[in-house]
């Protein structure tokens, strides 16, 4: 493939067809957002945080930052309804390095990591049903290959390769034009939602336990100091207990903001919404507000349903409570608690759903971004051409390669540590070229402005550069290596601009 440094130099062979309307668009947002994560993190946040208190309070924290991200991107996405969203937004606001940046860590990191994850969480439900084809040798998964490299090993399962299937089959139909993409999007989100609020009916009605309203409501807070997150940051930090709490709690935040993640993804298909500036702003408000309702009441379900501190090693799914749901699976523990033998079977049929949408989403709109990168010299020249479909093939096809060989880089909980400290420092970014552009720009068309600008902005900024301060110490272990590949991203900027610059003079 070569390269290119002016967007005339790389002419596309179809063009975007605007197909997303409204509904559209709000699909792709919240298919995006509803994986597997709200039927599994709840699980980790619990033994962390160790109070009902904490567990709420951590996913309406997530909710506000989510909405007021959104609400500060609406303003962004109608100022420049261009293909590539978030990298053009950074690239006006600062410079084109930093549209680079984002891309670059976008494509190594957030994208491709997050639709590996999910590929992954996607067999970890079909083991339920079949364990074969599961994630787990212990479970019964097929072991395919094994290896050990001195301290590492690692192996292969018929769960990876059910990931890696998922992976290229949804790449293959994406290549077949943004209908196609859509139609599947808006059938599988509509099918998860409606799956999504069974589970939450469920959850305040026949699941519901006394017992586990009793333990979870009387103290809110109650076990907050006793857990092992507490006790280690403790130990390395000598702070006070309420400081070590909200640090916790900032680390435990990570699940959820993954679960709540890739809203953003729908300004990458500005060039194919009807009526952008005014359906790009709408999508991510309706998206966002949609799904992080939905999340908060499946926790008030949740701790309705089963006790939050339970035993690892019980025999039922109340014994065990939210903490050690068995596979942290506390959406499958709630349908226990109604049906030992029907409730998981379905439980992560809905899950499987849920996770095959996402994973549609997610790649639909990924390559969307690589498209825009390349139309600027700044990746591979191919990947800057739209098929005869109107959909950029290549970046398609290279997005799923790269996320493929992630699926054997880690666990789901590895990934997603990896995944989420990389986006909230773009998402960070992005809000303070609001306030850039603003300065920069002030008489650029804005059909929609930021809600409660500068404050609501601002208050963005400050919770999340807080919560990656925490993470860098509470989680470092793939929080560093995240921001380590953001900072690689510099010399290969200007590597790839000189090489460019070579080309053009040869």
């Amino acid at each position: 493939m070569s390269l290119t440094a002016t967007p005339e130099a790389a002419p596309a062979t179809g063009q975007f067809q605007k197909r997303l309307g409204l509904f559209d668009g709000t699909m792709l947002v919240a298919g995006a957002m509803i994986g597997s994560g709200i039927f599994i993190v709840s699980s980790e946040i619990g033994r962390d945080v160790g109070s009902s208190g904490g567990l709420l309070a951590v996913w309406i924290l997530t909710g506000i930052m989510t909405i007021i991200g959104a609400l500060s991107y609406a303003e962004l996405a109608a100022m420049m309804p261009h293909a590539g969203g978030q990298y053009v937004y950074l690239r006006e606001a600062f410079s084109p390095l930093w549209g680079f940046l984002y891309g670059w860590t976008l494509f190594l990191v957030i994208q491709t990591g997050t639709i590996a994850a999910v590929g992954v969480a996607f067999s970890k439900f079909l083991g339920v049903i079949v364990p074969a084809l599961g994630t787990k040798p212990e479970a019964g998964a097929w072991q395919l290959w094994e290896w050990h490299i001195g301290s590492y090993s690692a192996t292969i399962t018929a769960g990876h390769v059910v990931a890696v299937a998922i992976i290229a089959l949804l790449t293959s139909l994406n290549c077949l034009g943004v209908r196609e993409g859509k139609w599947v999007q808006n059938i599988f989100t509509v099918t998860k939602t409606l799956a999504l609020i069974l589970l939450i009916v469920l959850g305040f009605t026949v699941a519901t336990h006394a017992e586990a309203i009793a333990a979870n409501m009387t103290d809110w807070w109650s076990g907050a100091t006793s857990t092992a997150a507490f006790r280690k940051v403790e130990s390395w930090s000598g702070l006070p207990a309420l400081v070590v709490a909200l640090m916790v709690g900032g680390g435990a935040m990570v699940g959820a903001l993954f679960s709540s993640d890739a809203w953003n993804n729908i300004t990458f298909t500005a060039g194919e919404v009807q009526n952008p500036r005014r359906n790009l702003p709408l999508s991510l408000v309706l998206g966002t507000g949609l799904v992080i309702t939905l999340y908060v009441l499946t926790n008030i379900g949740y701790l309705r349903a089963l006790p939050l501190h339970g035993e690892e090693h019980a025999a039922t799914a109340m014994g065990r409570g939210i903490d050690h749901a068995q596979d942290d699976r506390v959406g499958t523990a709630l349908a226990e608690t109604i049906s030992p033998t029907l409730g998981p079977a379905v439980v992560a049929i809905a899950v499987m759903v849920s996770t095959f949408g996402c994973a549609n989403g997610l790649i639909l709109m990924g390559a969307r971004l690589y498209y825009a990168m390349a139309r600027d010299g700044l990746f591979f020249r191919s990947v800057g051409q739209l098929n005869p479909r109107g959909v950029p093939a290549a970046g398609l096809i290279l997005q799923g390669i790269w996320a493929c060989l992630l699926v054997f880089s880690g666990t789901y909980g590895q990934l997603l540590d990896y995944v989420i400290f990389a986006a909230l420092l773009f998402y960070v970014l992005t809000v303070i070229g609001l306030f850039v552009l603003r300065r920069t720009q002030p008489d650029a068309p804005r059909p929609y402005r930021a809600f409660g600008y500068p404050v609501v902005p601002g208050l963005y900024v400050g919770l999340a550069a807080i919560i990656m301060i925490d993470l860098l110490f509470v989680k470092p272990g793939y929080t560093w290596p995240g921001l380590i590949i953001v900072v690689a991203g510099i010399p290969v900027y200007f590597l790839w601009r000189r090489v460019a610059a070579t080309k053009l003079e040869s």
